[in-house]
């Protein structure tokens, strides 16, 4: 019999990416918050960090500028952090989630993967229908695929 308790594919988002960038490097976009604004967030956003304290109990502060005009206040802390292997952050503004984004070198390239646990399914389908938090994450992906290649290119 299965546990239904312990059945989460109803509120997550789970996307994976072989990105052609070595694990540093792609670990290093992730991290600086210089790096970081240049490909965060949907097509058409820009961004603004004020704090990225890239360490467990470290917070991150970020405002996402919409293509509309709207800002989106986004404020994270950081659960777990290996270096050059995992990334947990916990959302603690609405809505509440917790993002797990693991790196696998492979070679030259890296394998991100990055899933979204939201608290309820409610808010995951608010957030799927609302806010397209699907398609926004393949974009983030897209684009952080992109940086990365040009940062390959510029070096």
């Amino acid at each position: 019999m299965e546990n239904k308790k312990n059945d989460t594919s109803n509120r997550e988002l789970r996307l994976s990416r072989l990105l052609d960038a070595p694990v540093e490097l792609v670990w290093e976009v992730w991290t600086d918050p210089e790096h970081l604004a240049q490909w965060w967030g949907p097509n058409g956003f820009t961004n603004t960090i004020s704090l990225m304290d890239v360490r467990p109990g470290g917070e991150w502060d970020l405002v996402m500028h919409g293509p509309d005009g709207t800002d989106y206040t986004n404020k994270s802390v950081f659960r777990e952090v290996v270096l050059h292997r995992k990334i947990v952050y916990e959302h603690i503004s609405a809505p509440n989630f917790m993002a797990t984004i693991t790196f696998e070198a492979q070679g030259e390239q890296t394998m991100l993967t990055w899933h979204m646990l939201f608290l309820s399914a409610e808010e995951f389908i608010q957030m799927v229908k609302t806010f397209k938090a699907d398609e926004g994450l393949k974009q983030n992906l897209e684009k952080l695929g992109r940086y990365v290649a040009a940062q390959l290119k510029n070096n």
